[in-house]
């Protein structure tokens, strides 16, 4: 014969926007207000309830170092790929007479901004610099 046992009751006092979430969540799952208490109580003093946090703390982590590993990825292509540019724009670009000198610089804001204008361009109709890199170019070199 089974034994049913009686459940006790308790008289908790709640901040009116707790009471209002808690009277929100039951309406939206249709429970009641103490099953949805309950479950909560029961999962907050649960023993592996501090196991929970730790794995859910840990994937949190990872998400975060796998995009810090991007950005980093992303970082070096920019700081590379600019230092190429300048070399090989210092190897290719002579000193200008200063005549000329005077002409380009007039020159040098014009051409400012048809670089701004087609770098968003390209930023927003990509595809990126990064995604056209390949990740295995290191292998590839050693």
């Amino acid at each position: 014969m089974a034994t049913s046992r009686k459940k006790t009751k308790i008289s908790v006092y709640l901040d009116p926007e707790v009471m209002q979430m808690l009277a929100d969540f039951s309406a939206r799952r249709d429970r009641s207000q103490s099953m949805v208490a309950e479950a909560a109580i029961a999962s907050f003093l649960s023993p592996d309830d501090a196991e929970r946090r730790e794995a859910v703390l840990a994937r949190r982590l990872d998400q975060i170092d796998r995009r810090i590993t991007r950005l980093e990825r992303d970082v070096g292509i920019s700081v590379e790929s600019l230092a190429v540019f300048i070399r090989f724009w210092l190897a290719t670009t002579p000193a200008l007479p200063e005549p000329a000198a005077k002409a380009a610089r007039a020159k040098a804001g014009e051409r400012y901004e048809a670089f701004i204008s087609a770098l968003g361009r390209r930023l927003a109709q990509g595809p990126k610099l990064r995604q056209e890199v390949s990740e295995d170019v290191e292998d590839e070199e050693t």
